[in-house]
Order: structure tokens, then C-alpha cells, then sequence
């Protein structure tokens, strides 16, 4: 029996031919960051217990997980260092080291792999003694401006170290312009800047905050990073980004606030990047070890949507992962 029924959308799906024709998002490998930790020594992997298939790494190691990552055709690397606490201290004097952990990083990486772009993370915490991504006051208050210039000294160190974009991850007002000057002060007009421009206070950064052992010591981050119940107030940090000189913005956390990617894509020509966080990868392995999602297809998919709201770049633990997968698909 037929009905007669002139519109059928499953025309259109009847066939993978006639899917891939109609197919509005397109995820690739060169939309993918993959966010890595390193750490001191030598041959050294130390595993993540709420990330599995993460750990952190020594510079050997890195180098090793890059040379996959360029192979894959993944973008770029996204470093974060695992500071040791004799080398922590309440001005984060180590992240402007010229010989730090994570500007040999950067050394090392763009001489094994110079064609993959490398990523420093620009925030106070994993070298503060506090915990947190400013300048704490004896009376407990996030001191911005004192913030400011160490992030400035910071930027500098890593761009002169060769990182291709510094990622200022703190929150504070006003930073990506004192940080832009810096950069232009001394030559590094090239290096460019991944604002988190809208980073909200949540609870999905658990596991990252456990990678880096850089949970604040007291209080917490509600003074400066945004509040989950707001869209309209990233507008404003998206505009004050974009006039202080911010080369790409990102939204973190990630798949909780589609909306709120959708909403900057829809109001800025800059790209737009997104972090698909620790606690989000922690959910998929965790759901998927217990048997209850498929792990490769929800990851797809989850990467998929995050595309289809409208970010270019995603930062994911799942990077390799999704990579391959894609690699396959394509063969």
C-alpha cells in the first residue's frame, strides 16, 4: 500500500551517495588541537586516572605523540606543564623562565615537527603556589592588573621559545591587549592569539585540574570566570577580544554550551575555537568502559556537533582518536 504523499525527506537519505551530497558539516582532522601534558624527565608517562588513555609526558614523549599528530593530519598541539611545587610560587616566576619545561617544549616540538602549530597555554595556575590563574592578594582578591604583567612576560617567553599562538586562558580584563602589545614590543607581530574569550566556571574541568595538580589552594574562580546561567555577557568579552587584537576566540566548556557557540559565531569574522574539556572526554571513556555508548561513534559525533554549532577548531583529548577513525572512513 502506498499513501499519498508528495513530501518524503528519506528520499534524500536513502543511499551514503546521497547523504554525503546533501551533508551540511564536514569534520576533519585539521579542525582538531590535541591538548597534551608535559612534564620533567626522561622516557617518563605518567597516567591520568580520570582521563584514561591520557598521562603526562616528558618532552621525549611529546615528541613522539606530535609526529603522530602531523602524520594524521591533526592541526596542532596544545601544551600544558606539569610544574613541579618547589617551582611554584605566588608571582609564577617559573612560566617566564627562558629555560622552563615548557618553553624547551616548545623548542623541541618545532624543531622535530615545524610544520605543526604549537599552542602555550598562558595562565597563572600551573605555577602559582595558589592554585589559581591570578595574582592572590594577602586579603584573598584576584589582583588583575598585577596578573596582567606576568602574563605579558609569560606570552613573551613562549613566542620567543617559537610557539605559533599563545592561548590566554585566564579570564582576566584586558589581557589580550597588554598581552598583544608585549608581543608587538618585541618583534613577534606573527604570533597570534587564541583568547578564551568566554570560559565559564565549571565542574567538567575536574580531571584537567587533577592532570596538573593545579586546583586553587582556597576560594574558588567565580570572580573570574564567567557564571553557566549567562550568554549575553559573552557578547561583551567577545567585543572587548575582538577590538584588543584576539586572532581566534574560544568558548570552553564545550558540548553544555552550544548555544553559546553558535551565538559567537553568528557575531564575529574571527574563527571560533571550542575546548571539548576533561570532564566531557572523562564521561565518554567512563560510559563507554562500562559498556553503556560506543566510544568512537559518540566521539565523532560529539565533535560533529560541536562543528555544526559553528567552531573551526576543537580542542580534544580525543584528537588521535577521531583521526583515525576519520582516516578510516575516508578509506
Amino acid at each position: 500500500m502506498s499513501l499519498q504523499i508528495t513530501q518524503r525527506p528519506r528520499r534524500n537519505r536513502r543511499s551514503e551517495a546521497s547523504r554525503g551530497l546533501i551533508r551540511e558539516t564536514v569534520l576533519t582532522s585539521n579542525n582538531l588541537i590535541l591538548p597534551l601534558f608535559v612534564q620533567e624527565g626522561q622516557n617518563v608517562a605518567s597516567p591520568i586516572e580520570a582521563m584514561p588513555g591520557c598521562a603526562r609526558l616528558s618532552v621525549d614523549l611529546i615528541l613522539e605523540k606530535c609526529r603522530e599528530c602531523f602524520a594524521l593530519g591533526i592541526a596542532g598541539v596544545a601544551l600544558f606543564p606539569v610544574v613541579p611545587e618547589n617551582k611554584k610560587d605566588e608571582y609564577a616566576t617559573e612560566s617566564h623562565n627562558p629555560d622552563g619545561l615548557l618553553q624547551q617544549c616548545i623548542k623541541a616540538i618545532k624543531k622535530e615537527t615545524p610544520g605543526l602549530l604549537v599552542i602555550a597555554d598562558v595562565a597563572m595556575d600551573p605555577y602559582s603556589s595558589a592554585g589559581h590563574d591570578g595574582f592572590v592578594t594577602q586579603d584573598g582578591i584576584i589582583d588583575n592588573d598585577i596578573t596582567i604583567g606576568i602574563l605579558c612576560r609569560m606570552a613573551v617567553e613562549q613566542a620567543r621559545a617559537g610557539a605559533d599562538v599563545v592561548a590566554p586562558s585566564d579570564m582576566m580584563d584586558g589581557r589580550i591587549g597588554e598581552i598583544r602589545k608585549a608581543l608587538d614590543r618585541e618583534g613577534f607581530t606573527d604570533v597570534a592569539i587564541c583568547s578564551y574569550c568566554i570560559k565559564y566556571c565549571s565542574g567538567f574541568y575536574g580531571p584537567f585540574r587533577q592532570a596538573l595538580d593545579s586546583a586553587p589552594r582556597s576560594g574558588d574562580k567565580k570572580t573570574y570566570q564567567m557564571d553557566p546561567a549567562n550568554v549575553k555577557e559573552g557578547l561583551r568579552e567577545l567585543r572587548l577580544d575582538e577590538e584588543e587584537g584576539a586572532d581566534w576566540v574560544m568558548v570552553k566548556p564545550g558540548l553544555p554550551y552550544l548555544d553559546v557557540v553558535r551565538m559567537v559565531h553568528e557575531n564575529t569574522a574571527l574563527p571560533v575555537a571550542i575546548y571539548h574539556v576533561s570532564g566531557e572526554y572523562a564521561m565518554l571513556k567512563a560510559a563507554s568502559q562500562n559498556g553503556w555508548i560506543d566510544y568512537d561513534r559518540c566521539l565523532l559525533e560529539t565533535l560533529l556537533c560541536m562543528r555544526r554549532a559553528g567552531a573551526s577548531i576543537i580542542f580534544t583529548y580525543g584528537a588521535i582518536d577521531a583521526a583515525k577513525l576519520l582516516a578510516a572512513q575516508h578509506h
